[in-house]
């Protein structure tokens, strides 16, 4: 029972830390069962219910069935609150983000019904590494490259140093046959062609131990991301974020005055993830290219314009 030793030992200081109740999102598949597995163990020692949440999608025919399977398999296995959440998903920028907002959007509800101390997710150190090459292939900066948090919120991911092998031999430790979703290898994805084809290369080039080298880069970037962003967060405490003094911005290494601009304008009223580098290129030449440019406007009907040396933010409701 290798593989599920390392899983409990995983989900452990979590476990013990809280008080009353965990959450885990479960789909099925190896990585959710195998995060199961090791909390139901390591909760019964601490007295810590454990809720599991499926997600029917219904973008697959027999979704329901899948769902339904799933919870039989973690009542055998001694789960005794297995809710499943059916959802619609409205299909706008892609099927993988419409279900990823959908599905989020039902475990708020879940949280929001259970309170529970934690909401365990079973992203795995694969998942780290497919999402950093993902943001490099955006050129999306350090944030993007830092990939998925441990910690965000209620929501906690145990099993980010874990392997998939690790949780797939965790199953099998424990006779659980994981749902395999079809999604995983269509390579209409962008994420199925870098699990299924970029990694593969990339290490049968360069070697084994990719996996791990861009799970520590993530983790190096992380770090430094969140320096980057308490030190824009010290600077707009002192400044009303409507009204911002170009010769401050000025002063600003380009790493913080980016963050500054951004925090500034998602708090004025422009939509949260909505700003893109080519959004914030013209507001950057406000402050360090000033040639008497005119009003920009950004998405959420936020403008902004340069007045008698400083960056006057707006939101314009139509």
């Amino acid at each position: 029972m290798k593989a599920t030793l390392t899983i409990r030992q995983a989900v452990r200081p979590w476990v013990e830390s809280a008080s009353h109740r965990i959450l885990i999102g479960v789909s099925g598949g190896a990585d959710s069962m195998a995060l199961a597995i090791g909390t139901l163990i390591e909760s019964k020692s601490a007295e810590v219910e454990v809720v599991a949440i499926i997600i029917d999608h219904q973008l697959q025919s027999g979704s329901a069935e899948i769902a339904v399977k799933a919870r039989t398999q973690l009542l055998n296995l001694g789960f005794t609150n297995v809710e499943i959440m059916t959802v619609d998903v409205e299909l706008t920028d892609g099927m993988e983000s419409s279900a990823r907002r959908a599905r989020y959007a039902a475990f708020d509800s879940a949280i929001a019904r259970y309170q529970p101390d934690y909401f365990f997710l079973a992203h795995t150190k694969n998942d780290q590494a497919e999402s950093v090459l993902l943001g490099l292939a955006r050129g999306s900066g350090t944030r993007s490259l830092s990939g998925i948090a441990e910690v965000n919120g209620k929501f906690i991911r145990p099993l980010l140093s874990i392997e998939r092998a690790t949780t797939e031999a965790a199953c099998l430790e424990n006779s659980i046959t994981p749902w395999i979703d079809p999604h995983n290898s269509e390579l209409a994805y962008s994420r199925v062609r870098v699990r299924k084809e970029i990694l593969p290369l990339m290490e049968s080039h360069l070697g084994p131990g990719i996996i791990d080298a861009l799970a520590r880069s993530a983790a190096i970037l992380r770090e430094d991301a969140d320096a980057l962003d308490f030190l824009a967060e010290e600077f707009l405490k002192g400044q009303n974020p409507e009204d911002l003094p170009v010769s401050l911005l000025e002063g600003l290494p380009k790493a913080v005055r980016i963050r500054v601009l951004r925090s500034a304008i998602y708090s004025v009223g422009a939509p949260m993830g909505s700003l893109g580098a080519d959004h914030l290129a013209p507001i950057e030449a406000l402050i360090t290219n000033w040639h008497g440019q005119g009003e920009i406007s950004l998405p959420g009907g936020v403008k902004v314009l340069r007045i008698s040396g400083r960056l006057s933010l707006s939101q314009q409701i139509s």
